[in-house]
């Protein structure tokens, strides 16, 4: 073996170790970048009433909590975000079965639907806050609203990806219409559906923040807009903390793992489509 295909054979082990060593691939980039930002503040390249350090956010949020008020309003936006995302469920899953099922529906509402998922849901806000003011109605109208359409648009996907023949096969096996929808086309469009969820809940908890940011009484959004009008940066630090860690741990611990279960149970990757 020459010396230039042992060095690559060592690269090649040494990466594929690398991911079995515990907390590197999940805590590795987030203390780089830790490293950075204490690296910066300690050079002070922005002024401390810009810009603060890992430590002081650390011991601001260490008050915030002691106080209670992170907490709670850690409470007010995930019940936000959990009232908002089961209304959008509760509209997204049927009406994304009736337009991929549906020819007739899809050719009358799929230029609708492209038409309002290319209108932002900031861009709700105004008018909302017209018909229902200041209130807990219109930020849950606006995350409805973003859950709804990727997850509708997902479903719609995961059934045009779905095997042609699968379907067939079903039918020449005496499978009725309804037979084949419940045991062929829902299993196969359930990672669609969980690919689908993952994204609306993802871009819904960008709209709460923001909806909390520009109409919000509580909330981690209001949180931050109200500490900027403070000029207390180490609280608006906290709260883009916060929303990271909270993201973060919801997907890693429970939107991936089921998307992967269903994915490797009933995902259909090979799929020819319509």
């Amino acid at each position: 073996m020459t010396a230039a295909a042992l060095s690559t054979r060592r690269r090649g082990s040494w990466h594929t170790r690398l991911p079995h060593v515990p907390g590197v691939t999940t805590f590795g980039p987030f203390l780089v970048v830790i490293a950075a930002w204490q690296v910066v503040t300690m050079l002070g390249v922005f002024p401390s009433s810009f810009f603060v350090g890992p430590a002081d956010v650390v011991a601001e949020a260490a008050e915030l909590t002691q106080r209670g008020i992170l907490p709670a309003y850690i409470q007010d936006s995930i019940v936000r975000l959990l009232v908002g995302a089961s209304f959008g469920l509760l509209v997204g899953i049927p009406l994304g079965f009736l337009v991929g099922l549906n020819r007739y529906v899809r050719r009358f509402l799929w230029p609708a639907l492209l038409f309002f998922q290319a209108i932002g849901d900031i861009a709700w806000l105004p008018i909302l806050i017209v018909w229902f003011g200041f209130s807990l109605t219109s930020v849950t109208a606006v995350i409805v609203y973003t859950v709804t359409f990727p997850l509708i648009i997902s479903i719609v996907a995961a059934i045009d990806s779905m095997p042609i023949n699968v379907v067939r096969a079903s039918a020449s096996l005496g499978a009725s219409r309804w037979q084949r929808i419940l045991y062929v086309v829902l299993p196969a469009s359930l990672p669609g559906v969980c690919s689908g969820i993952r994204t609306g809940l993802g871009y819904g908890w960008r709209a709460l923040i923001a909806a909390e940011i520009i109409i919000g009484t509580s909330g981690v959004g209001f949180m931050m807009f109200d500490a900027r009008r403070q000029g207390d940066v180490s609280q608006v630090f906290v709260g883009m903390a916060v929303l990271g860690i909270l993201w973060y741990v919801t997907d890693a611990l429970i939107l991936a793992p089921a998307e992967k279960e269903t994915v490797e149970r009933w995902g259909m990757v090979e799929g020819i489509g319509r």
